[in-house]
Formats: structure tokens, sequence, C-alpha cells
């Protein structure tokens, strides 16, 4: 069950968002299990990760600027990447959520960062693994797959086709997406394959 506060926040997104929100939060049950990751904790991380998804662009900015957040170069470009950050202080500051690792699921599920806990890496993979995403994307089928069995595998397969294409498309990196990579490519090598 969801604090009253994250339900009314959920009831007030768009409906194809409060859809997106249903779908991850399947794939987040199924890899707190499967990884023994506290259910509760991953279920409310990813019931809350896009809570300010609806706030858009200048709005986005002008909140974060609002609850006291840094903005870098690259949020400053790309303001959406706020999104995550502006959410997890709602949630700490207006909705009374203490828990760190909750907290932290939200903060970071868009980007990833270095030292990222269980619970934070089982929301990111489940808003990267929304079976509609999966659908467009068919690399995520094996970022779905290799979550079966490690989640760092997982996040370093998105992670590695994600930066690839925002090189090819010209785009900004977010440094925290580029420190979590770095950090995963050490512990693990190269490649999730070798």
């Amino acid at each position: 069950m969801l604090p009253a506060t994250v339900e009314a926040r959920l009831a007030a997104l768009p409906s194809g968002l409060r859809d997106h929100v249903e779908r991850c939060r399947r794939v987040a049950r199924e890899l707190a299990q499967r990884h023994g990751v506290d259910l509760h904790k991953a279920d409310l991380g990813t019931a809350a990760h896009d809570i300010a998804r609806a706030v858009t662009g200048d709005a986005l900015l002008a909140e974060a600027e609002r609850l006291g957040l840094r903005v870098n170069l690259v949020e400053r470009h790309t303001p959406l990447l706020m999104h995550g950050r502006v959410g997890a202080k709602w949630l700490e500051t207006e909705d009374g959520v203490s828990d760190r690792e909750i907290l932290e699921a939200v903060r970071w599920h868009t980007t990833g960062r270095k030292d990222m806990g269980v619970v934070a890496k089982v929301v990111f993979l489940a808003d990267k693994l929304d079976p509609r995403k999966v659908e467009r994307y068919p690399y995520l089928e094996r970022v779905a797959l290799l979550a079966q069995d490690s989640l760092d595998a997982a996040i370093l397969e998105y992670l590695s086709n994600e930066l690839q294409y925002l090189l090819r498309q010209g785009l900004l990196i977010h440094p925290a997406s580029v420190g979590l990579r770095n950090q995963l490519m050490v512990q693990m090598g190269p490649s999730p394959e070798s």
C-alpha cells in the first residue's frame, strides 16, 4: 500500500504516465523478488519515480531552484533530467518520506549515479524495462535478460547503448551516467559478455 500523498500525486498525473508507472511497478516487484531487494522500498520508489515527470522545461528548472537544488550544465540544457531530483525532494520535504534508499531511487532513476544502492538499481531498471519500451527498443530485450542474473550487468548494458545513442545524436550526456558506467566497467570489466 502506498502513502496517501504518493497516491494523490499519481492520481494527478496524465493517464499515460500513470500506466507507465504501473507497468514499471510490476517489473520492479519481479526484479526485487528475484534479487532479494526490499519489495516495499522498490515498489514505493518505482511508484514515485515519475511524480514530477509532467512538469516541463522552465517550470522544472524553477521548481528545482525553489527547492534549493543545484542544476548542472547538462540539466540546465535538458531540464527533463531534473524530474527525479525534484520528485525526490517533494517526497522528502512535502510528503514525509525519509527513507534514504527510496529517495535515492527516485532521485537517480533517470541518469543513475556511482555507488547506487540496490533499491535504486531496481527502480532504474524498472523504468527502463517498461514492457512498452522493450517493444520499441530491441536492445532492451538483452538488458531484461541480463537483469535476471545481475542488476549491474543489465545497467552496464543499458548505459553502454544509451550513451552510444546520445553520442551519435550529438546530445549532451549527464556526468552521473558516465560516472556509473565507469564504475561498473571497472568492477565488471569491459563487457558483460566477457
